[in-house]
């Protein structure tokens, strides 16, 4: 199995750091299912994690396959504690909507949400993620 990310960048951590343990325990799952699901899948290749305005990033840097995966806290005003974003130009999340419907709270064209303590449907996530990340392939 090869590996996908080497030692997390020390700004990432730092980033991870500062949000509070619930939400920093929430968003490590996250991405360890990115992780995971990237060396899971054909044509990824190494994943680049970085901050994007922020926010722990994901990137198919070597490869190009895929589209930008983000993690963060979701903000006071969606109702939800934390998601996972999507470059809002594409069509992953209507893609999403369509092929799981009610499994997720979709926000907008731009991310899927989730609250604290929640179960959240892996399967279908790591779907979700992996479309996400060979989206350059898929459109070819």
């Amino acid at each position: 199995m090869k590996e996908t990310a080497p030692m997390t960048p020390s700004d990432v951590v730092a980033v991870f750091e500062s949000y509070p343990d619930a939400v920093r325990r929430e968003l490590l799952v996250l991405r360890r299912l990115i992780l995971d699901t990237a060396d899971e899948t054909d044509g990824v290749g190494a994943i680049e994690e970085t901050l994007k305005w922020g926010q722990p990033s994901y990137l198919t840097s070597e490869t190009g396959s895929g589209s930008t995966i983000r993690i963060a806290p979701a903000g006071s005003r969606s109702g939800f504690d934390y998601g996972m974003f999507f470059i809002c130009h594409t069509n992953l999340v209507a893609t999403f909507k369509e092929l799981f419907g009610d499994r997720f709270v979709y926000d907008g064209n731009r991310a899927l949400l989730f609250t604290i303590g929640s179960r959240i449907p892996e399967d279908e996530l790591r779907a979700c993620v992996a479309m996400a990340l060979t989206y350059h392939l898929a459109a070819d």
